[in-house]
């Protein structure tokens, strides 16, 4: 096996060649993938600066209890691999500007029946701009992350896909990324299985090797969400009301609609179900429900879009408005400053606030903001 990681590494080190003596800021998160990411540039011969963001409260005893990818313990683990693979390292304090473009939307959104996507905004105005700036500070020609995309450049320009491993793909979260930022970000590690990227961390003998990957929201590691709107003052989301089914019937009460989500299912504790959530109106404090076959959608109104490249005339396009579904054919029309994405078949419902991402085939066309569903 030693071997065989060798080659990899091997393979890697001479695809990353073109990039020697390039300096290239990487974004180190303190986690395995972003670690290799580093380890591999430097071992190709590129110039590499490690860049640490604080974004939140380090010293909160739950992310003390129980970590995050923004915890302490991920700020030392990033210093502690520059200093193992021998690079520059430097930590950036982004906590005001996380928590005007990340925090206070999130809980706006969930005053007010919207589903944010918080990993989403991060990279689009926290991420990507403050490190960009930073490489424009530091004379770096780019930034490299460890997200299991992958770039392909040809007489076109930039072209994103999905990672290599369909399970760690996470070009969704990167479809609100502009081309100009696009063009200016390396993903050293979208080309390898996870299993591949483990197994290079204990090669080079990465501090991170064995390191175990968060699952949380970076600023609610225990997964407590209503703890912390409630926490946040979020008392808009929290005003009683009713749940109605879609001809407006009562069938219940609720303690809040920030404690619901469109396409919701579970917990609902109401009487001939199953039921699906199907629309949180923040003015009347009232959610609504469906039964499954009703709770379909067939389209959603998408704002904020941007293309890393525009869809030719006539190209096939899928469209997926959440993380966890498979990419679906659809029709996109533009209107005014929005998108209609029209699918060729009913889907789960997705909410307003999350990611809408658009795909030909396996490359990552561009994507915008879920406004309004069906």
């Amino acid at each position: 096996m030693s071997d065989e990681i060798a080659e990899t590494a091997r393979n890697m080190i001479k695809e990353l060649a073109p990039l020697k003596g390039v300096r290239v800021i990487a974004a180190m998160s303190g986690g395995v993938d972003s670690s290799v990411m580093a380890v591999l540039l430097k071992e190709a011969g590129v110039d590499v600066i490690g860049v640490f963001l604080n974004v939140w409260d380090y010293s909160r005893d739950e992310v003390n209890r129980h970590g995050s990818c923004c915890s302490l313990e991920d700020s030392y683990d990033a210093r502690r691999v520059a200093d193992h693979i021998g690079i520059p390292f430097y930590a950036m304090d982004m906590r005001e500007e996380f928590r005007r473009d990340v925090i206070d939307p999130f809980i706006q959104d969930y005053e007010t029946g919207r589903t944010p996507n918080p990993c989403e905004r991060c990279n689009r105005f926290v991420k990507f701009g403050a490190l960009l700036e930073a490489a424009d500070k530091l004379e770096a020609a780019y930034v490299a992350t460890g997200h299991y995309v992958r770039r392909r450049d040809d007489n076109d320009g930039i072209h994103l896909f999905k990672g290599n491993d369909a399970r760690k793909d996470q070009s969704y979260f990167l479809a609100t990324t502009n081309r100009v930022q696009a063009e200016r970000i390396l993903f050293p590690v979208g080309g390898l299985e996870k299993d591949d990227t483990r197994r290079l961390a204990h090669f080079y003998k990465l501090p991170t090797a064995d390191k175990h990957e968060s699952q949380d929201i970076c600023f609610i590691p225990a997964g407590d969400r209503i703890a912390f709107l409630k926490r946040e003052g979020a008392e808009a989301g929290f005003r009683e009301g009713d749940i109605v089914d879609t001809t407006g019937r009562i069938l219940g009460r609720h303690q809040g609609i920030a404690h619901y989500t469109l396409g919701q299912r579970k917990g609902l504790g109401l009487p001939d179900g199953p039921w699906h959530v199907v629309a949180l109106d923040g003015t009347t404090a009232r959610v609504t429900v469906a039964h499954p076959e009703d709770a379909m959608i067939g389209a959603v109104d998408v704002g904020e879009a941007v293309w890393i490249r525009e869809p030719k005339s006539g190209e096939a396009v899928t469209a997926k408005v959440r993380y966890q579904m498979q990419p679906a054919d659809c029709v996109l029309e533009h209107f005014d400053e929005s998108l209609r994405v029209t699918f060729a078949q009913p889907q789960k419902p997705s909410a307003p606030g999350q990611v809408a991402a658009f795909y030909a085939g396996d490359e990552l066309l561009g994507g915008g903001i879920v406004s309004r569903v069906g």
